[in-house]
């Protein structure tokens, strides 16, 4: 990694980092999508929205993960940026340790207040019950889980990001064909879909432990990395902080929307929601990729004290996610129901409410991906204070527009708020990180510390 880091132009070093982080995103994201289609198609408008009442739930196994991997990750790409590689062994291997106990953790919660975070959704008779059924086999998995979501963070910032899109690749495939059998063939339903989905990070969790007792890791992890040093499990919480947040704001988000929906439209509201945010999804799947593909230069770029580097990555990564951005939400707005169809088997009203919930809830999508760059940028500088509270603002921000434009217009006020608020934070995100990019090395140096 450093020699080919320091020798590449920044759009090569760019694209080696972006192109497969974007694609293990993808990837990752296709457990989710593909569940979508299988019981969109086979289960209908209940199936949709009790996968949708589930997955702000499910989230938290996701959220935990994506928190420990890039917090894990943007430590060792430091560390190695320093020559320490020490150092970045036992931050790798202490990344593995907060996989088990914080996956652990997460089971205890979710047997405990599971079924209640589904009911407050509005949730009840047979909605209710698939969403319980599909949430029960993630409890009994939740180290699989979380470590999942973690994997591909830590493979590519062992300088093996096509190892890590690999593995991501080979679970997805699996994940398919399983949908396929489990829902599709066996009609197991919601069930059948999450043992789909275990089985599938069972075995990405099963090969990245593989890779890195192999001759293949640069990292080669033994046993003492594992042992617990305070300061570093700190410092991967405190990194990757923000990414958590990011997560539970999602879900959180989703779940208010959910009650909404229910409050001021119907099931079909919800259905149609599920379907709008899969399509949503996709993309912020791109910026997230994106947006963690920059991460590993950036943070290597700040380890160094190269802030014009760094600079030039993350303008990079910014023009990127708004092209991708505009571009989709054209595509979507063009040819809706080609898009909701792949959802849906023949449901006329779930295609017309879908349609309307595109036109209203994404106009404003690719401010979300300049958000995520700029909470993913304040991470890899090591300013993890400043990324959290990006996260958390997205999530407050919204709470207003969600409690005052469905009083004023109905199921039309759900679906604008997310996308009203979205244009206040993206000023002050953009502006926030405006001003760190213009900073000297020196003052860099010190708001790191700080932070």
């Amino acid at each position: 990694m450093e020699a080919m880091i320091q020798t590449q132009s920044i759009g090569k070093t760019f694209r080696r980092f972006t192109i497969p982080a974007v694609m293990a995103m993808l990837v990752n994201g296709l457990y989710q999508i593909v569940d979508g289609i299988f019981v969109g198609h086979f289960l209908g408008q209940n199936g949709l929205s009790a996968i949708n009442i589930a997955w702000p739930v499910i989230s938290i196994f996701m959220g935990v993960g994506l928190m420990i991997g890039m917090g894990a990750g943007s430590l060792v790409s430091a560390f190695r940026g320093r020559r320490e590689l020490a150092k970045a062994r036992q931050a790798l291997g202490n990344g593995f340790a907060l996989v088990i106990c914080i996956g652990l953790g997460c089971s205890a919660l979710l047997s405990a207040f599971g079924g209640q975070m589904m009911t407050l959704q509005g949730a009840t008779g047979q909605i209710l019950n698939y969403a319980v059924s599909y949430l029960e086999i993630f409890i009994g998995f939740s180290v699989i889980a979380v470590g999942a979501s973690a994997a591909p963070f830590l493979i590519r910032n062992d300088d093996s990001p096509n190892v890590a899109t690999g593995l991501m690749v080979a679970g997805a495939i699996i994940n398919t064909v399983l949908d396929y059998i489990f829902i599709g063939k066996l009609g197991w339903g919601l069930e059948g879909a999450a043992i789909a989905t275990v089985t599938a990070q069972s075995v990405v969790v099963l090969l990245t432990l593989v890779y890195f007792c192999s001759r293949f890791s640069t990292l080669r992890l033994s046993l003492v990395d594992l042992k617990p040093d305070r300061k570093k499990m700190t410092d991967i919480l405190t990194l990757g902080s923000s990414c958590l947040v990011m997560y539970l704001y999602t879900g959180v988000m989703v779940a208010i929307h959910n009650r909404l929906l229910m409050e001021y439209g119907s099931a079909v509201s919800v259905a149609a929601y599920a379907i709008v945010g899969y399509l949503m999804t996709l993309y912020y799947l791109l910026a997230e990729g994106i947006a963690e593909g920059m991460q590993p230069p950036v943070s290597y770029f700040h380890g160094q004290n190269a802030q014009e580097k760094v600079r030039k990555t993350v303008f990079l990564a910014c023009k990127v996610t708004v092209i991708i951005g505009v571009s989709w939400i054209t595509l979507l707005n063009v040819f809706p129901e080609l898009m909701i169809n792949m959802f849906n088997s023949s449901n006329e009203t779930l295609v017309q409410k879908a349609s309307h919930g595109i036109t209203l809830h994404l106009f404003s999508l690719f401010l979300d991906g300049l958000i995520i760059i700029g909470s993913v940028y304040f991470m890899s500088v090591g300013q993890g204070g400043m990324a959290l509270a990006i996260s958390l603002s997205n999530m407050l921000v919204q709470l207003p527009f969600l409690w005052l434009l469905p009083k004023w217009l109905g199921e039309n006020g759900v679906w604008l708020a997310m996308p009203v608020s979205n244009m206040f934070l993206a000023v002050l995100v953009l502006g926030a990180m405006w001003k760190s990019l213009s900073q000297t090395p020196i003052q860099q140096t010190r708001n790191t510390a700080a932070a």
